[in-house]
């Protein structure tokens, strides 16, 4: 690493080895003409490849480097010692770069925008009454067996097709598909079983297309989000640019998918509440994150419906992406996948049945979701803007200036990981030699869905769906790839695979 010791550490925040911070001018970068550089990225495709040219970039000109793309700036980190010190000045209402497309669509459309597009002390109330339904462990407890019987049935699911179309004799059939369609809909099925309550029938032989057109609006609007991020989204509006019209089109059929649901959940909790208050029951019954919210009444109906909105359209592709690497990188490390399905076995056999026991006793599967997320983050950033002047890598940052924590190179970093392109989940193991291997920063090598008040508010729900959805899979398949080849990823709004990984699923 750059910095030997804790007292050059201390030194570099104190005023610089030679006593002196370097100014913000001094920090390497890529060009200093916005426009010159947007060209650039338009040309040679570098959108679709922005992890890689960080990592690039990284590589040429050290820890830290300005870049300036069209109209945005941003100075971009990967160390741990630097990430840490960047997140001690957030202050109270931490700020990410705003989704500006996104903002626009809340505004010209007259819509409630969400906790992901609020800042400030707005933000921080509507923020503490989500956590309540989202974050907080009683709330997880109640949402957990929604997300198991989903699991469950994804995995029966898959057993009757391997069953019918699989090669091999009976009870040892293998079949080998892209699953990436089917983990969509997984995913999507469990957001909607934990956020309205109902389930809605995706595993069917004939799934409905009005959620095979709400995935596809989904992904039109991740498409289109990165282009519209270095321009002016008013004046693409007004000169009517058919990326914009793309991207506000997509959010219409999102807002219009989730406003009909809401309105049937609500419908369902009125008549069931005035059922339970004519019989003078009282309501055992979890009806899911909106109905919670619907019942305290804390929040307004029109934030309500911002939130489940972002809740939904933030976690589909977010989980099912990475549920894909996870399949790729256990079936091509089979004695990786052993260790895993052995704990895994053993904890559900003395869990009997209660799927926070059976996830409490097998660590490993939370580990191979932390290891998938360090090779493969969702999304390649967090950004904050610090609310004071801070010093890294010897150079002076003023406050309020956008700073990105790379993900992506950070997770391929030999400074930060040994060996960091070998799959093992057992790195982050508490004991492992990685874990009392590096000093400053050591809690900021894992950020995959943000850190502190402002991380992911639907981390609890994405973590806990695809833990169990990867123990119900190996419980019941054993899991290998047809070609180990390392997947080629580009960037949407987020991370994933160029071509999806095909999987063989062999009935155990």
């Amino acid at each position: 690493s750059y910095l030997p010791c804790k007292g050059a550490l201390k030194a570099v925040r104190r005023g610089g080895v030679d006593g002196r911070v370097r100014g913000f001018e001094e920090i390497p970068h890529t060009g200093r003409n916005g426009w010159i550089n947007l060209l650039k990225f338009w040309r040679e495709n570098r959108f679709q490849q922005l992890h890689k040219h960080m990592e690039r970039t990284f590589n040429v000109l050290g820890p830290i480097y300005r870049e300036k793309v069209g109209t945005l700036s941003s100075v971009n980190i990967l160390l741990p010692s630097d990430i840490s010190e960047l997140f001690q000045s957030e202050g109270l209402h931490p700020r990410r770069m705003t989704l500006q497309p996104w903002a626009t669509h809340r505004e010209i459309r007259n819509h409630n925008k969400g906790v992901f597009l609020k800042n400030g002390e707005e933000w921080r109330s509507d923020r503490l009454l989500l956590n309540k339904e989202v974050m907080l462990s009683a709330s997880v407890r109640r949402f957990l067996p929604l997300l198991d019987e989903v699991s469950k049935d994804f995995c029966g699911m898959l057993q009757a097709r391997v069953e019918k179309e699989g090669r091999g004799e009976e009870g040892k059939q293998s079949l080998t598909i892209d699953p990436s369609p089917d983990l969509f809909r997984f995913a999507l099925e469990a957001s909607c079983h934990v956020i309205y309550g109902e389930r809605i029938g995706l595993f069917s032989s004939s799934p409905s297309l009005e959620s095979q057109k709400f995935i596809w609006a989904v992904e039109r609007m991740l498409t289109t989000t990165p282009p519209l991020l270095y321009l002016p989204p008013r004046l693409l509006l007004r000169i009517g640019a058919p990326l914009w019209t793309q991207h506000a089109t997509a959010w219409d059929h999102i807002f219009s998918h989730a406003q009909a649901r809401i309105q049937r959940a609500y419908q369902r909790l009125s008549s069931s509440q005035a059922r339970r208050s004519a019989t003078g029951a009282a309501g055992g019954q979890y009806t899911g994150v909106l109905g919670q919210l619907m019942e305290k009444g804390q929040l307004s109906l029109d934030l309500i419906k911002a939130n489940i909105t972002e809740l939904m359209a933030g976690g589909v592709d977010t989980t099912a992406v990475p549920l894909q690497f996870a399949l790729f990188e256990l079936g091509r490390n089979p004695e990786v996948q052993e260790r895993v399905r052995q704990q895994v076995r053993t904890s559900c056999s003395e869990a009997g049945g209660d799927p926070q026991k059976a996830l409490q006793g097998a660590p490993l599967l939370k580990a191979t979701i932390k290891e998938v997320l360090r090779l493969y983050p969702v999304g390649i950033t967090v950004q904050r803007y610090p609310v004071r002047d801070i010093v890294l890598q010897n150079y002076h940052i003023p406050a309020g200036t956008l700073v990105q924590a790379c993900l992506y190179p950070m997770g391929r970093s030999s400074r930060v990981f040994e060996d960091p392109l070998r799959f093992d989940p057992g790195r982050w193991a508490s004991g492992s030699k990685e874990d009392g291997r590096r000093g400053e920063g050591q809690g900021f090598r894992s950020l995959a869905f943000g850190f502190g008040a402002r991380q992911c508010v639907g981390r609890r729900i994405a973590e806990n769906e695809m833990q169990l959805l990867l123990m119900h899979m190996l419980l019941n398949f054993h899991l290998s790839v047809p070609s180990s080849e390392d997947i080629k990823t580009s960037l949407t709004l987020i991370l994933q695979p160029e071509t999806p990984p095909r999987i063989t699923f062999t009935k155990l």
